[in-house]
């Protein structure tokens, strides 16, 4: 069996003839599933010397239960059948292969490619890099991060005396020490990215002879990652006041940050006059500019920008030494950086959850997390299943109870059914009085939505019965609801102003389901031709009469759904 997730994550798992094997989200499961539109326990496959069969629902004492998104073979719903080697299985948004093993090839082994190559994570795809292979000059010195943590003493463990140079190398070390010491401290309180590189750009005045120091951060992308491309400046200080007007019309060599970002190394470079990587960057060898250094701000897991100090001294240059300072503070910074912004983005999403977990189910909020550019003003038009639902005679209801005790029973009442629009993979659209409208379809559209939208109505109504019943004993008048469905092509997405907007479906679909609600009584469930025909038989149904309704020219062909 392959098993390919709704992540991307892609497994295999072997079976064999003479057990049973469980498919669900249940931990105890064989073939666990991390699917939220997966039931815990959703399917089964039994296997004999001859046949594996997969079975829709779960046994449990003696009874077979049936799941609540069913089990599709080849884009057809079954609740029972023999698997044949290729048959591909849709659970949930789950799909699995079945294969026999005398079907299974040996895998192609593609030749190692000689040039680099860089891994979509996502697509698993190779895609080549194009290298600028250009001098970058002859005065310049590179550093990696990797070199300052992993660089040994030059101190002779066979001499027991110190040379001055040795002498001179610890002191040099034990002030960058000192000095990463008290940054590290000091960070540990900052939480503003402006501070942050406030307290770094001090340390560089303190350790170089910096005259101008300016911290420059990539732009932050949906995905986590940033945009190595787009730089902008989060701050910039002098050593000197009169070099503040150079300072805001300053130029950096954008072919040195790109070196620096993309390899991950620290430059210095000791002549900008003569120096390659400062062609197309005219201002900085116009303002004197005598020798640079650009250090990256990297982690392990991304690059947030870099650093960039230069002297505006002719007959002053950074040295090597300084060259590891700032790469030093660059690389501590970074991971401050990297804390700040997980910190804020986790805030974010915490707020967001909670807003948009009322109103729609986990995998809706996960995908508006990681994607927020599919959530923007505009729609696309799909098919989708509504339903609506309101409370009969509750304006009635209202003006004979006390104010307090409608909200009551409205809360209860709209906790109960939002959880089941949620369990099956619905989204709860709005709460229009007593009444809501639920949408199966939005924002990913299956073939399993109209089964999903009627088991909705039917468990709506059944636990209706059951609140009914814990309501009574606080002295509450029993209510019924009347539940309308229609499947067909409407416009879903953010409608609504840049300052407010909804997620939301228009269109004569939703009308139409809106107009079966309203003619349904207490108790009933309507649905039309298109949402019956789509769903099934998987509950008993009962024609009614054509219903007329106003835009349009032929009447409705309706059904109640018989669930009592």
């Amino acid at each position: 069996m392959i098993i390919t997730e709704p992540t991307g994550h892609r497994w295999e798992m072997p079976i064999s003839p003479g057990r049973t094997y469980s498919i669900g989200r249940a931990k105890e499961s064989d073939i666990l599933l991390n699917d939220r539109r997966v039931s815990r326990k959703h399917a089964f496959i039994t296997a004999d010397a001859h046949n594996f069969t997969l079975v829709d629902g779960f046994v449990e004492n003696g009874q077979l239960y049936r799941s609540v998104n069913h089990v599709f073979i080849n884009g057809n719903m079954h609740l029972e059948c023999v698997l044949a080697d290729g048959d591909v299985m849709t659970i949930g948004e789950s799909t699995l292969e079945f294969k026999t093993v005398a079907a299974v090839a040996e895998p192609v082994r593609e030749p190692i490619p000689d040039k680099l190559v860089n891994y979509d994570s996502d697509m698993m795809k190779t895609r080549s890099v194009a290298f600028d292979d250009l001098p970058l000059g002859h005065t310049q010195v590179q550093l990696s991060v990797n070199e300052i943590i992993g660089r040994k003493s030059n101190i002779s463990l066979e001499s027991a005396v110190a040379t001055p140079e040795e002498v001179k190398d610890l002191r040099r070390k034990a002030k960058i020490l000192e000095l990463l010491f008290e940054m590290s401290k000091t960070l540990g309180t900052v939480f503003e990215l402006e501070e942050i590189f406030e307290k770094a750009t001090d340390l560089i005045f303190r350790g170089t002879p910096a005259d101008r120091v300016v911290a420059l951060l990539a732009e932050d992308t949906p995905s986590g990652k940033t945009d190595t491309e787009k730089l902008y400046r989060i701050g910039a200080k002098t050593r000197d006041a009169s070099f503040e007007k150079l300072t805001e019309k300053l130029t950096v060599s954008r072919t040195i940050t790109k070196k620096v970002m993309s390899e991950g190394v620290a430059i210095l470079s000791q002549d900008a006059k003569t120096d390659e990587q400062f062609q197309g960057a005219e201002s900085i060898v116009s303002q004197g500019v005598r020798s640079t250094i650009c250090a990256p701000l990297i982690t392990q897991s991304n690059v947030h920008g870099v650093i960039y100090a230069d002297r505006l001294d002719p007959f002053a240059a950074f040295s090597p030494d300084h060259l590891e300072l700032i790469s030093a503070v660059a690389a501590q910074t970074a991971v401050t950086v990297e804390t700040v912004k997980a910190h804020k983005r986790l805030a974010r999403e915490e707020v967001a959850r909670a807003n948009y977990s009322r109103f729609m189910p986990e995998y809706v909020v996960k995908q508006l997390l990681e994607d927020p550019d599919s959530f923007k003003l505009g729609g696309v038009n799909q098919t989708i299943t509504v339903l609506f639902a309101d409370i009969r005679g509750f304006t009635a209801f209202s003006e004979k109870e006390n104010p307090e005790r409608v909200v009551s029973l409205l809360n209860q009442y709209f906790s109960v059914m939002s959880e089941i629009i949620f369990d099956h993979g619905g989204t709860l659209d709005k709460y229009i009085g007593d009444g809501l409208m639920a949408l199966f379809g939005a924002p990913t559209a299956t073939v399993a939505d109209p089964i999903n939208a009627v088991m909705t109505a039917v468990t709506m109504q059944k636990r209706l019965v059951e609140l009914n019943a814990e309501l009574s004993s606080t002295g509450f008048a029993s209510v019924a609801m009347g539940i309308g469905l229609h499947t067909g092509e409407a416009t879903i997405g953010y409608i609504g102003s840049e300052k407010r907007s909804e997620y939301t479906a228009i269109g004569d679909t939703v009308n139409l389901a809106s107009r079966l609600e309203s003619n349904a009584a207490g108790g009933q469930i309507l649905i039309s031709e298109a949402t019956a025909t789509a769903a099934g038989d998987i509950f008993p149904m009962v024609k009614r009469d054509p219903l007329t309704v106003k835009n349009r020219v032929q009447p409705v062909e309706l059904f109640e759904v018989i669930w009592a």
